[in-house]
């Protein structure tokens, strides 16, 4: 591969005008850039202060290979790469002078490229998190049922609903504030949230899905209190936001899950999710000097 056969630029409606098609070819797989450029588009391609993202697309003939996307201070985002690929592309960032703080894909792409980048900058990479990206196949509702009901959040509930993102983001290590005033600008704003509540309308759980986009909706996140946990209602919840998915005309339903949790795991595939890959993000620190 030849550095000149990535088209990099800051313009994400160009770089979409080559790569939309290739990114919406396989949508559950590319569903990281489709969900960062439509929520762009929605917000704004630019972060104040920050400096623009940055998008590139591989091509070579006319024909889209892969792409990647990098927002402001942030780490870069792949779809699949060859180990050769990869290291071509580290080759060429080192070369114009990138620092990434880190780079998530799936597992195979992001290994290639944090040893690629290893070999180009001297930087060492650490694995910061595992995990696993599943399709909805044929949805299968928890048994036993705990009793109780899907409802939607609605304005009433948002006190809660702010409680309980900021526990989930504590839970799973996301350095962001989620209160009345940061709110609407955390990546949990544009979701549709699902409350799971017992019988006498207490909620017990939620689950939140993005927009839906190039036919693929993401159940994002899923969160149980820590003292309601073990009796079925994240489950509940995530087969009732599935559900609701599908009848909005979502034509896949994807969830992430932490790899290294064998119970989260184990209770989407009783529902019907199916492993489509593994899912590593690599933090890199720069070599001294």
């Amino acid at each position: 591969m030849r550095a000149d056969d990535w088209h990099l630029t800051h313009d994400m409606e160009d770089f979409l005008a080559g790569a939309e098609d290739f990114l919406r070819s396989r949508p559950a797989r590319h569903l990281m850039p489709l969900t960062v450029t439509a929520r762009l588009r929605a917000r704004g391609a630019d972060t104040p202060g920050a400096g623009p993202a940055l998008f590139g697309r591989l091509e070579r003939a006319g024909e889209v290979h892969a792409t990647l996307h990098r927002l402001p201070s942030r780490g870069l985002g792949l779809t699949p790469l060859t180990p050769g690929q990869a290291d071509a592309l580290a080759a060429h960032l080192a070369g114009l002078g990138h620092r990434l703080p880190y780079v998530s894909a799936d597992h195979d792409t992001a290994t290639a490229f944090a040893e690629a980048w290893r070999r180009h900058t001297g930087a060492t990479a650490a694995v910061r998190t595992r995990l696993c990206l599943y399709r909805l196949g044929t949805l299968t509702p928890p048994d036993p049922h705990p009793a109780g009901r899907g409802r939607p959040v609605g304005e009433r509930d948002h006190g809660q609903l702010l409680r309980w993102c900021g526990e989930f983001a504590e839970d799973v290590g996301e350095a962001v504030s989620v209160d009345a005033g940061s709110w609407a600008g955390t990546r949990f704003a544009d979701k549709t949230y699902t409350f799971w509540e017992t019988p006498d309308g207490t909620p017990v759980s939620m689950a939140g899905v993005n927009p839906t986009v190039a036919g693929v909706a993401q159940v994002d996140p899923v969160y149980t209190p820590a003292r309601l946990r073990g009796r079925g209602y994240a489950g509940a919840v995530t087969a009732e936001v599935s559900r609701t998915a599908l009848a909005a005309g979502a034509r896949e339903v994807v969830l992430f899950t932490n790899a290294a949790n064998p119970t989260s795991n184990a209770l989407y595939q009783r529902i019907g999710y199916r492993l489509i890959t593994d899912w590593t993000v690599y933090d890199f620190t720069p070599a001294a000097g």
